[in-house]
C-alpha cells in the first residue's frame, strides 16, 4: 500500500490573513459528528465564509478569482486552539494541498503532516508579499518545492522552512503512520514478540 511521495505542490494560492486561526474557526464543532472525513469537503472556515442563512460573507476562499486554489497563505500561529484532527482533514478534503504560514500550532502541524498536507513556514514579510502578488494577480501559479524549500512563482521566490523529519516523510511517501505499520507486518510482529508478557497481577 504505497503512499504518494510529496515533493512539490503547484497551483493558485488563496490568502487567509490574520493571526491565531484556531481550529474552531477552521472547522466548527457541529461538523465533528461526521461519520467519515470525506463528509468534511467544503466545510473549512464555514462560519467565516457563510452567514446563518447560508449567504456568503465574501471570504477569499469563495472569491471566484481564487477558485481551485491549492495553497493557503496564512498568518502566525495557524491551527491553534483545540487539537481536533478534523481541521486539517477539512482543509485537505476541500482541495487545499499545502499551507504556507508564519508559524503553526504544534498539534495542527503534526495532524497535517500525518495526512500528507505539508505545512511550511515563511517570514511575515515574504507571506505579505506573496499575498500581495496573489491578490493583484490571482491566477499566479505558485510552486511549493520541498526539495529546494522554496515558494516561487514567475516573479518571486521565497525561502520556506520545515522540520527535517516530517519533510523527509512527505518526500519519501512515509507520512501515514498507520500505512507504515501495515506495510511492515514482520517488523511489528518481531517487536511484539520482543516485549515482555503482561503481568498476571
Amino acid at each position: 500500500m504505497p503512499l504518494t511521495k510529496i515533493t512539490s505542490i503547484s497551483g493558485k494560492a488563496v490568502p487567509v490573513a490574520g493571526a491565531d486561526m484556531d481550529t474552531d474557526r477552521i472547522i466548527p464543532a457541529r461538523f465533528l459528528k461526521c461519520i467519515t472525513f470525506d463528509e468534511l469537503a467544503g466545510t473549512m472556515f464555514y462560519d467565516e465564509r457563510f452567514n446563518a442563512d447560508g449567504s456568503s460573507k465574501g471570504h477569499p476562499i469563495d472569491a471566484p478569482q481564487h477558485a481551485g486554489a491549492t495553497i493557503i497563505l496564512g498568518g502566525e500561529n495557524f491551527g491553534c486552539g483545540s487539537s481536533r484532527e478534523h481541521a486539517p482533514q477539512a482543509i485537505k478534503r476541500s482541495g487545499i494541498q499545502a499551507i504556507v504560514a508564519e508559524t503553526f500550532a504544534e498539534i495542527f502541524f503534526g495532524n497535517s503532516s500525518g495526512i500528507g498536507l505539508p505545512c511550511v513556514r515563511a517570514s511575515r514579510e515574504d507571506i505579505a508579499r506573496a499575498m500581495e502578488i496573489t491578490t493583484t494577480a490571482p491566477d499566479t501559479q505558485w510552486t511549493l518545492d520541498l526539495e529546494t524549500m522554496t515558494l516561487s512563482c514567475a516573479t518571486a521566490r521565497f525561502p520556506v522552512t520545515m522540520p527535517a523529519e516530517p519533510r523527509q516523510a512527505l518526500m519519501q511517501g512515509k507520512w501515514d503512520a498507520v500505512v507504515e505499520l501495515m506495510n511492515a507486518p514482520e517488523a511489528v510482529e518481531a517487536l511484539a514478540a520482543s516485549l515482555p508478557a503482561p503481568s498476571s497481577r
